[in-house]
């Protein structure tokens, strides 16, 4: 589009076409009405007081009914008198309001609270603002160390944590151990008071066939009969 510049009346915009002009009296100024993006690094701090590097990426582009206060009040070079300005001022308003942890992931509220932000701030000089985007988030060396000390911190935890159930799980089975051989010991102890001592001489008989068991299979074991005199009713 073209500002149409004349001394003796106010200025208007012209659309794109050919037009007539008056010499040395109309002079016209070409304003670029497309699109165009632009990215505006800025450097700030978190509301933990964490410095916090962004870079904002915005398509931009002048609302034509107002190429003549534009260009009267900012200049043909509106985007690089304006948008770094108001980026950066509105960038650190934004950001104050969010813990560093909170910029990571509540991402999409931070780009939706700039975005509106934004483009109201950016209305309020004529400009347009199609598309805009956080394309670089970055933190300071201080919080890289504060999250490496956490994440330590946190891998601690959960061993301490490790070890202290590991040990109840050891005093409960040691518990459950104790308390069954107390009712294995109670058991044992209410059938000898009901059988007396003939459950002791099952268990010696039951231990003597299993000896004669194992003798039996021995080669190197002899029998004699229980009578002594045996070995003298043998012929001379």
């Amino acid at each position: 589009r073209a500002v149409e510049s004349k001394q003796w009346y106010q200025r208007r915009v012209r659309g794109e076409g050919t037009h007539m002009k008056i010499p040395f009296i109309q002079e016209p100024i070409i304003f670029d009405i497309k699109s165009r993006p632009r990215s505006v690094p800025v450097t700030t701090g978190s509301k933990d007081l964490q410095t916090v590097n962004l870079t904002l990426r915005i398509l931009f582009h002048p609302d034509p009914t107002l190429l003549p206060s534009i260009y009267t009040n900012i200049g043909l070079d509106f985007d690089e008198r304006i948008l770094p300005s108001i980026v950066d001022e509105v960038l650190k308003s934004v950001v104050a309001k969010y813990d560093a942890s909170e910029l990571i992931t509540q991402r999409d509220a931070v780009s939706n609270n700039v975005a509106d932000d934004l483009t109201n701030r950016a209305e309020t000089f004529g400009i347009f603002l199609d598309d805009i985007s956080i394309t670089h988030l970055t933190f300071g060396s201080d919080f890289a160390r504060a999250v490496e000390s956490k994440q330590v911190a946190q891998q601690e935890a959960e061993r301490s944590r490790y070890f202290v159930e590991k040990a109840e799980f050891e005093k409960k089975a040691a518990i459950t151990s104790a308390e069954g051989d107390a009712e294995a010991a109670k058991m044992l102890s209410d059938a000898f008071d009901k059988v007396g001592d003939s459950l002791i001489e099952l268990r010696k008989m039951e231990a003597a066939e299993d000896i004669a068991a194992n003798l039996a299979g021995s080669r190197n074991v002899v029998y004699l009969p229980k009578d002594k005199g045996m070995l003298l009713n043998l012929p001379a």
